[in-house]
């Protein structure tokens, strides 16, 4: 298997880069008028880019109990019908493995606008206890389920602003617009970082966003690589240990059944 480990060099040249280099976007406050999808794939926003066949791997570093968080940049796409166009969308999934047991996986779909913002079309979830799925609750989708998709996922008419082409500081969106459904997420555009240090590395010029979902928590995202960090409304810390780029799939697939094994004490 010929996974390859981002190096700290590497990254470090890449985070030199100054943030003023960052594409601009005509309005970071959350763009108004209707976003042209002409190449939605193309995600290449300064502050979350997609890097397909990426496993990020994220550890409680602050807290009690033990959480670990795995976000994986699947080849998958699903594209959604909206505003009379079919959009093709990014597939990120997402983990969560608390005291060496699955708490939930996510399936979450993006698709970048012709102005570098990145649009949210929703997410599918599946909640665990014991190691069984219980439960499904924060599933929507932009004109609802369909296929396998859990029946109860909630219908949404509209994509969401998940991350500005440029956000500055002040600017706020709405990662999540449900709330006749609890599922809102309001979202502030706090302050640029001149560096901010996690146990992979030191990253500069970091975004801090507040989210309010109603809790308070705190997400900081660097450029180039994206989600770094992140401080919850009881003080729990989860940051970035990790990142492995495989070269397809099938690699992708047998790094995340390593790590997942390790977390859960299988291998042993």
């Amino acid at each position: 298997m010929q996974l390859q480990r981002l190096s700290r060099a590497v990254l470090a040249a890449l985070l030199v880069v100054p943030f003023c280099a960052l594409p601009r976007a005509v309005s970071a406050d959350v763009p108004t008028g209707t976003p042209v999808f002409s190449d939605p794939l193309d995600i290449d926003n300064g502050y979350l880019p997609f890097r397909e066949h990426r496993i990020r791997l994220y550890e409680q570093v602050r807290g009690v109990g033990d959480l670990h968080v795995i976000d994986i940049f699947r080849s998958d796409t699903r594209t959604f019908t909206w505003n009379g166009d079919e959009v093709e969308c990014r597939e990120l999934e997402e983990w969560e493995v608390a005291d060496g047991e699955i708490v939930e996986i996510s399936w979450n779909y993006f698709a970048q606008a012709d102005d570098g913002t990145v649009w949210y079309f929703g997410e599918v979830v599946d909640k665990y206890e014991g190691g069984e799925v219980v439960g499904h609750g924060g599933s929507w989708l932009v004109g609802g389920p369909s296929g396998d998709d859990p029946a109860e996922t909630v219908t949404a008419s509209t994509p969401t602003v998940f991350m500005p082409a440029n956000p500055e500081v002040g600017d706020r969106w709405k990662a999540e617009d449900l709330p006749a459904d609890g599922i809102e997420e309001f979202d502030l555009a706090q302050r640029i970082l001149r560096r901010l240090e996690t146990p992979y590395g030191t990253f500069r010029s970091v975004l801090q966003v507040e989210e309010r979902t109603p809790d308070v928590g705190t997400k900081w995202y660097a450029p180039q690589v994206g989600f770094v960090r992140q401080r919850s409304s009881d003080g729990e810390v989860v940051a970035l240990i990790e990142i492995e780029d495989a070269e397809d799939a099938e690699e992708t697939q047998e790094e995340l059944d390593e790590i997942v094994e390790e977390l859960l004490g299988l291998d042993d």
